[in-house]
């Protein structure tokens, strides 16, 4: 009898342990399924940040989290913005006076003003509409993004994202 308790204590106790584990998600983001918004292509040997940026944006998506997608198509905008500034060394344009980065309206200015630079038609008409997206899924409360808004922003994306990363000399 004392054995079958130990036996049952033992069991319980292992499963106690493992229960946390299996509905816990993993450290790190993983590469997702699909590359539906974004070609991980375009960020591979870049930088692992950047990258983990664009499996975000991909894996949000085709689980259906549009919210948490836009906001990470905004964060990549102002971290290629950032790199690009860096990488000709004038990342002191972006900053304020406490060496703090700009907000994003402010990086996305100073991007389509800069003459270090020539950006391409479509990445100065796309810019702003990348934001915005963004901008409501991170600001609004009332605000839901669905399939069809980040749809409607992938091939603006793509072209701005190839972009960026060539002025920032990640590709």
């Amino acid at each position: 009898m004392v054995k079958i308790a130990r036996d049952l204590l033992d069991a319980a106790q292992r499963i106690q342990a493992e229960v946390p584990k299996k509905g816990r998600p993993p450290d790190e983001p993983h590469e997702p399924d699909s590359e539906q918004v974004i070609p991980h292509s375009l960020f591979r040997k870049t930088r692992g940040y950047i990258e983990l940026i664009a499996f975000q944006i991909n894996g949000s998506y085709e689980n259906g989290w549009f919210d948490a997608c836009a906001v990470m198509i905004r964060r990549l905008l102002e971290t290629l913005i950032i790199e690009a500034f860096e990488h000709h060394k004038i990342a002191d344009r972006i900053q304020n006076s406490q060496g703090d980065f700009l907000y994003l309206r402010d990086l996305i200015n100073a991007t389509l003003n800069e003459s270090t630079w020539n950006l391409s038609r479509n990445t100065k008409k796309a810019l702003p509409k990348l934001k915005d997206i963004g901008d409501k899924s991170a600001h609004s409360r009332r605000y839901n993004a669905h399939r069809g808004d980040i749809e409607k922003v992938m091939v603006d994306l793509r072209g701005v994202v190839q972009e960026l990363l060539y002025l920032a000399n990640l590709k």
